[in-house]
């Protein structure tokens, strides 16, 4: 699967705040959090759910994949989502691992697959 998804009870806000707090522990930090809503409305376009990419990235890992091959910079910042849909706050991303293989370079499996478990343990704590 290309993505990995959970639910949460938690409003977009608070997924968001929780999400933050979780990343902050493992040394990932949000660089940006672009929420469409409100720049689709200050476009003149109305979008009536709540729908944030967040930008994170761990500055020492960060160096690492880019050392080893200037294309994984095309993948970075990690992207995650935290959305509103039919009432349910999703929380979700792209899997490292998938955005890796379009490298073809095997030796970056273990580092994308390093991130991949710690950005989804973060996603699992702040549900």
């Amino acid at each position: 699967m290309f993505d990995y998804t959970v639910t949460t009870k938690k409003s977009v806000n608070k997924a968001i705040q929780s999400l933050e707090e979780v990343l902050k522990e493992d040394q990932f930090g949000v660089l940006w959090n672009f929420d469409i809503r409100e720049t689709l409305g200050k476009k003149g376009f109305e979008y009536d759910q709540e729908f944030h990419v967040l930008e994170v990235c761990n500055p020492g890992s960060a160096k690492e994949v880019l050392t080893n091959n200037h294309m994984a910079g095309y993948f970075l910042p990690c992207k995650i989502v935290v959305y509103e849909h039919e009432g349910t706050t999703h929380i979700g991303m792209p899997r490292p691992k998938k955005l890796i293989e379009l490298t073809g370079d095997h030796s970056l499996d273990e580092f994308a697959e390093d991130i991949e478990k710690r950005l989804v343990s973060a996603m699992d704590k702040a549900k």
